[in-house]
């Protein structure tokens, strides 16, 4: 299982309204273009969005589902890969004192990648999962500080010093 974590400096908010923009979903995730929402409200549950992923001259058109959302602190996703299966992406944001620490945690869950899964594939996410985690970092990081962080405004648990979470 791929687990991964980056403290992004800006609040929890912040990153969680990155994460619910369903067009911004290829401004973040490595490998991936023109996302759009495709069925359902971004990031509600059961919502889709499609996106393209190039692989030299070849593009190959895929589906990402949400599976559970609570707004502002987690977000599964599943990943459709055509042939090379599905993957579970689980995105947590933990307040860390003014910043958001994000963690990351993928594993496949049908098809070849399944099949295929070992050290060497696992690897190759966690490289993955550097490159996207920068790029989520430099997106939020961008966008408060053309914003003035809008998210330290917003209610909710994630909100806030994080002095009550553990």
């Amino acid at each position: 299982m791929a687990v991964r974590h980056r403290l992004i400096m800006t609040s929890p908010w912040t990153v969680w309204s990155v994460l619910a923009d369903g067009h911004r979903y290829a401004d973040w995730v490595v490998g991936t273009s023109q996302s759009r929402p495709l069925r359902g409200e971004w990031p509600q549950v059961g919502a889709t969005i499609a996106y393209e992923v190039r692989v030299g001259p070849m593009s190959l058109n895929n589906e990402t589902v949400v599976r559970r959302c609570d707004e502002g602190t987690a977000l599964e996703l599943e990943a459709r890969a055509g042939a090379l299966g599905t993957a579970r992406i689980a995105i947590e944001l933990r307040p860390w004192g003014e910043h958001c620490l994000v963690i990351v945690d993928e594993h496949p869950l049908r098809g070849a990648g399944g099949a295929l899964h070992n050290v060497a594939v696992e690897t190759l996410i966690q490289i993955r999962h550097r490159a996207m985690l920068a790029r989520l970092a430099k997106v939020c990081e961008a966008e408060a500080g053309a914003d003035g962080d809008p998210g330290e405004r917003a209610p909710g648990p994630a909100s806030g010093s994080g002095a009550r979470h553990a």
